[in-house]
């Protein structure tokens, strides 16, 4: 992993991978990361992840790099992220119309690198401001860059706004090939994110005050038999609860009316809520203290969970 940290609320970039060796990094500095992606049989391609600051004054200096950057041209390459332009009035809903000179800048910056830009799947906007409002603005900052060589690589290759955040961005996906995912034995434990569910508590006092006669490693089985049961529905379905929020929400994406905007701040806020439950799910299997107590930023440990799975495995 390498990152840049972000300044405030702006900027940060990252990059993240499995294997060592599929990875060579060529340069990094607030604004980029830039790369050689390795892949089986020899292939090898150019990945330049890229944020620029939304200033106007300064998005001479955008073009500048994407044009440094294309300058080797021996590897197919993808230029992805937040570009913070568009490249016609078509990108924008809402406000005033985005000034001439700038959408001409950026298109004349494709033409020069011989990039095309990905079509986006689903909701064609990747940020917004003012969205509790009827006059919020919609617009597409985010996309992938590609030549030619890249999508003759991977033919298949497909961009996807998964539309729904607690930033105001959107993130963007792209793919390129399908991952099989392989289903592990699960085993009891009592889970942290089941802290954060009152009915946790609930569950546990009416196991406990429920036939005062039994033992106490009797109440504690029932105890696991219930909260096992039950903690499915909270740690067991972050991806069910996150897209059903996605759904209610896409469904409500670009309306105004006052029913509506108020579904869309408790869809966000209970969004939100689950997230920070899988953070603390994901936290409490890295077996270290990566975060601090209240950091919002999420990052996932799945190397460390693998680990500690395969330890569980071996001793049982």
């Amino acid at each position: 992993m390498v990152t840049v940290e972000a300044t405030g609320h702006s900027g940060g970039v990252a990059l993240l991978w499995r294997n060592k060796d599929d990875v060579v990094l060529k340069s990094l500095n607030k604004n980029h990361i830039d790369a050689v992606i390795k892949l089986q049989g020899g292939l090898e391609y150019r990945l330049k992840g890229i944020y620029r600051e939304p200033d106007r004054s300064k998005r001479k200096e955008t073009w500048d790099l994407i044009r440094k950057l294309s300058s080797v041209k021996t590897l197919p390459w993808c230029l992805i992220g937040d570009m913070n332009n568009v490249l016609s009035q078509s990108d924008k809903r809402g406000g005033k119309p985005y000034p001439q000179f700038l959408l001409q800048g950026f298109q004349g910056v494709l033409s020069d690198c011989d990039l095309m830009d990905m079509d986006l799947c689903g909701y064609q906007y990747t940020w917004e401001r003012g969205s509790s409002s009827e006059s919020s603005i919609e617009v597409r900052l985010d996309r992938a860059l590609v030549n030619q060589a890249f999508l003759s690589m991977f033919a298949n290759a497909r961009l996807t706004n998964l539309e729904v955040s607690t930033s105001d961005h959107c993130p963007i996906w792209l793919e390129t090939q399908i991952n099989v995912q392989r289903k592990f034995t699960k085993f009891f434990r009592f889970e942290n994110a089941w802290l954060r569910e009152p009915m946790c508590y609930q569950l546990v006092e009416d196991v406990w005050n429920h036939e005062p006669d039994r033992t106490f490693f009797e109440k504690l089985s029932q105890c696991t038999d219930m909260l096992s049961a039950w903690g499915q529905e909270v740690t067991g379905s972050f991806k069910k609860r996150i897209d059903r929020c996605k759904k209610i929400l896409k469904t409500l994406k670009g309306r105004r009316d006052t029913d509506s905007l108020k579904v869309v701040a408790e869809e966000k806020k209970k969004l939100a809520e689950i997230y920070a439950q899988q953070e603390v799910f994901w936290r409490q299997r890295s077996k270290q203290l990566w975060l601090r107590e209240g950091d919002q930023n999420s990052k996932f440990f799945h190397l460390a969970t693998k680990k500690g799975e395969r330890l569980i495995k071996s001793i049982f």
